[in-house]
């Protein structure tokens, strides 16, 4: 094989993991991007139900972000549902720990009530 066909057979195999990677990348920022949004109405609504001030508020939209990127990243996984299902409740676990640092005995209380709530009629 000629230097010149070596060339052109690596510049092309570059072009398309370059292409892939932008459009990994691509695809990662767009779902942040939503998966922030959503963040933020949620937040709204949380401070609205449970009165939270405004940084309270910026704290449970920074955990909604974090926390469903992780509980994403399981559920995509390859994982069996008993180890999906155990993952979940490890991170729900971390996820409750976060939310206590900074709401309230009556606002967490309340959280969790109101979650209870919302998924039983899911």
């Amino acid at each position: 094989m000629k230097l010149q066909h070596r060339i052109a057979l690596m510049s092309v195999a570059a072009a398309a993991v370059a292409g892939f990677v932008y459009s990994q990348i691509y695809i990662h920022e767009k779902n942040r991007k939503e998966i922030r949004e959503v963040a933020a109405e949620l937040a709204l609504t949380w401070k609205a139900q449970l009165g939270l001030s405004p940084g309270q508020a910026d704290q449970l939209e920074d955990a909604i972000i974090e926390y469903t990127i992780k509980k994403n990243e399981i559920i995509n996984s390859s994982l069996g549902n008993i180890q999906q299902i155990n993952k979940l409740k490890t991170i729900q676990k971390n996820e409750h720990r976060t939310l206590k640092k900074f709401l309230n005995d009556d606002q967490f209380e309340k959280y969790i009530f109101l979650n209870k709530q919302i998924t039983r009629k899911s």
